[in-house]
């Protein structure tokens, strides 16, 4: 793969975690303009993405041992530190 290729590959990536990231803020939206709190929303949404990933990273019928729950927790607090540190970043609106 040359460099090129890898950009477009990282920038596809980028583009496809951006758009599913705004589907999934805009269905928390619409729940919220449901009824719904904003904390039961946020929490759903985080549990949801827990069933997800455990089936992402071990399949359909299986469970993720400790190690995987501890890395998936450390991949989970890095995003949201990220996420932190971009909303610092970003003028207020």
């Amino acid at each position: 793969m040359t460099a090129s290729n890898a950009t477009n590959d990282a920038s596809k990536q980028a583009e496809t975690h951006t758009g599913c990231v705004d589907r999934f803020i805009e269905l928390a939206n619409a729940m919220k303009d449901e009824g719904l709190e904003p904390g039961a929303v946020s929490h759903a949404l985080m549990s949801a993405s827990g069933i997800y990933a455990t089936y992402a990273i071990a399949g359909n019928t299986n469970i993720l041992n400790p190690a995987g729950v501890e890395k998936l927790a450390k991949i989970y607090q890095a995003s949201l530190e990220n996420i932190q540190r971009s909303k610092k970043t970003r003028p207020s609106q």
